[in-house]
């Protein structure tokens, strides 16, 4: 039985749009093209997109989920249970950090008083400081500035605040997405005031120079944990705010 594009998205819960861009990388082409243009998929296929969701689950990048789909078994086998073990210790630490959410919430409605030692628990200090040196590694002493300034800026926030703040940065990457979808361009008047939110937002943090703004942009990119993020929101999201945060640092921060 053949499966259209609308009825694969529907059954799987990936968008249409993230199954052409699958199609137009090579990931996942379908069984065939009809004569009205439509792509058809068939079992082969529906047992190939799950495998790649199984993949993304994981947090393996599209370009590492090919080359793993070409494997042996065996070698598909040592993959997942390498990346099992990962999920395991990833598990334990939601874990831990929904129990701190909770202890938010009861804190919140005034149900118990929640010890500052208990705020940050499931949190993933490692990675921020791995970010903290990749930031001093490519920009010297005065990205080791910013960062200070960062942590000043945050010592005395809320949980409240810091879930505002993480409330702000989804609303702007998904009206970025909606930007892509309509094929608005990084440098329009439109995208360019999302950016300017964006430049906002990390004013919260710290000011930023044009040369770190830039950078930041180009963090986004390169590092694999922020670009599977904003591919989360939209297949190539962190080109589209790196080119958008280098225009406005262009006109506004030089």
């Amino acid at each position: 039985m053949a499966y259209t594009v609308k009825e694969v998205s529907n059954l799987s819960g990936i968008s249409v749009r993230t199954l052409h861009y699958y199609d137009e990388i090579g990931l996942l082409k379908p069984h065939h093209i009809g004569n009205n243009g439509y792509r058809y998929y068939e079992q082969e296929q529906l047992l190939r997109l799950q495998q790649i969701m199984v993949y993304r689950e994981l947090d393996l990048p599209l370009s590492k989920i090919g080359k793993v789909l070409e494997q042996t078994k065996e070698q598909k086998a040592e993959v997942l249970q390498e990346h099992r073990a990962k999920v395991e210790a990833k598990v334990f630490r939601l874990h831990t950090l929904l129990q701190t959410i909770d202890g938010t919430v009861a804190h919140l409605k005034g149900e118990q008083a929640m010890k500052p030692e208990h705020m940050y628990q499931g949190f993933n200090p490692e990675k921020q400081e791995m970010y903290e040196r990749d930031l001093t590694d490519r920009y010297g002493q005065e990205a080791q500035e910013t960062i200070q300034e960062s942590k000043t800026a945050t010592k005395n926030w809320s949980k409240e605040d810091y879930l505002d703040s993480q409330a702000e940065a989804d609303q702007i990457h998904r009206q970025l997405a909606e930007a892509m979808n309509k094929g608005l361009k990084h440098n329009s008047e439109e995208v360019q005031a999302l950016i300017r939110r964006h430049l906002q937002w990390v004013s919260r943090f710290y000011t930023p120079t044009a040369e770190i703004y830039s950078g930041l942009g180009d963090l986004y990119v390169e590092h694999e944990d922020f670009s599977k993020m904003y591919e989360g929101y939209r297949p190539g999201l962190a080109e589209y705010l790196r080119d958008g945060m280098k225009v406005l640092a262009e006109r506004e921060l030089n």
